[in-house]
């Protein structure tokens, strides 16, 4: 009988992740093999000169304790190898299921090239956040939290929590100023906010949370959705030259 077909879309299955998502997590995962198999000297050595410490680029804490910066490039990079850093395996495991989580929801809308730039400026937007709110403290972060909070965020602009079985990229994009996005983002950061000032840890032990990574990436990832919408979204693809 006609009414018991179902007529909700096939969710994509959970491992049939775009290779993109797959690549990048490989990637987090190597590096962070390669620096716990390294030398403590040289492991050391990365934590130090690739985590991103916002007392680097103080003048005045530069200053009063007679540090060196290191040149333009020493100081850029960070803002790039601290998404290559964890701290220990349930860092990277607990990142890597959050990745694959959202970012095929923003890969499969966007394209691979796109979603790999999407993840990296929302770091960079994680980054800029946690440097400015935290400014000439000598306290480093590392992680890909905040590019993955970035993933979060496009992602709650294409799905439908009520439709969940709807696919995501075949829908318009929600208006950040929606009920679903707001609710989502209150929730979000009030969790961060909780947490960075708690802290997390197993085993009773204190862990700070890079919570001003976290928001910063979180609300580029809302932004940059719209920006990324017309060049790689369904517009784009639509066009007679989209692909």
């Amino acid at each position: 009988m006609a009414f018991f077909v179902e007529t909700k879309p096939a969710r994509e299955p959970f491992l049939r992740a775009p290779m993109s998502v797959f690549g990048l997590i490989a990637v987090l995962v190597a590096a962070h093999v390669a620096r716990v198999l390294a030398p403590a000297a040289l492991s050391e050595r990365l934590l130090n000169d690739y985590s991103l410490n916002p007392a680097r680029y103080s003048a005045q804490f530069l200053q009063l304790h007679h540090a060196d910066p290191g040149s333009l490039p020493d100081r850029i990079l960070p803002f790039f190898g601290y998404m290559l850093l964890h701290a220990d395996t349930a860092h990277i495991a607990i990142n890597s299921l959050w990745l694959l989580a959202f970012g095929p929801v923003v890969a499969r809308r966007f394209g691979g090239a796109a979603f790999i730039l999407f993840f990296a400026l929302c770091g960079l937007a994680g980054g800029a956040c946690y440097v400015a709110l935290n400014w000439g403290q000598d306290a480093s972060v590392i992680g890909a939290s905040g590019a993955i909070s970035g993933l979060m965020g496009a992602a709650i602009r294409m799905m439908r929590i009520r439709q969940p079985y709807l696919n995501a990229a075949t829908l318009p994009l929600v208006p950040i100023f929606s009920s679903q996005v707001l609710g989502f983002t209150a929730v979000w950061l009030a969790v961060n906010l909780v947490t960075g000032v708690a802290g997390l840890g197993l085993a009773g032990q204190y862990q700070a949370i890079a919570w001003q990574d976290h928001m910063g990436g979180y609300l580029a990832g809302l932004l940059l959705a719209g920006l990324f919408e017309p060049w790689f979204g369904l517009a784009a693809k639509r066009s007679p030259g989209g692909t």
